[in-house]
């Protein structure tokens, strides 16, 4: 289940196309709207970070990505209420558009975490852009 339906939270991102927020701003991501995404500027790395009002355990998440505008070298961070690191690790999307699940390291999902951050180190574009139709947390 996505948590993100379920509590509040905010969300940042480094940067957005042209800074035209209207057509392809963050909340997008969100919106399960097939026709909709968050696309990000030129330049590496990119990044997004959710900030959750309540902490959650986080066993995955999963992130539907435009071919050829996909994260590759990719990390995620989790931390807790009070800012300290739990855990991070590496993952590594593939360039396709279907969604693509990963799961947490075992030992990391009893952690209640408040704060994630997905670090795109370089992307499928030349240019390092990243287009993301959907993103999602899951308990």
């Amino acid at each position: 289940m996505n948590i993100l339906t379920k509590v509040k939270y905010s969300c940042r991102v480094s940067s957005v196309l042209n800074k035209d927020v209207k057509q392809h701003g963050k909340q997008f991501m969100f919106d399960t709207r097939e026709e909709t995404s968050w696309n990000s500027d030129e330049g590496t790395p990119q990044f997004i970070t959710i900030s959750l009002e309540e902490p959650q355990k986080i066993s995955g998440f999963s992130f539907q990505f435009q071919g050829g505008f996909s994260g590759q070298k990719s990390e995620i961070f989790l931390y807790s209420a009070d800012g300290a690191p739990v855990h991070q690790e590496p993952f590594y999307p593939e360039d396709i558009n279907s969604p693509q699940l990963f799961q947490i390291l075992d030992t990391a999902r009893d952690k209640p975490c408040s704060k994630l951050k997905f670090v795109f180190e370089s992307s499928t574009d030349l240019f390092g852009r990243i287009i993301v139709y959907d993103l999602q947390l899951l308990g």
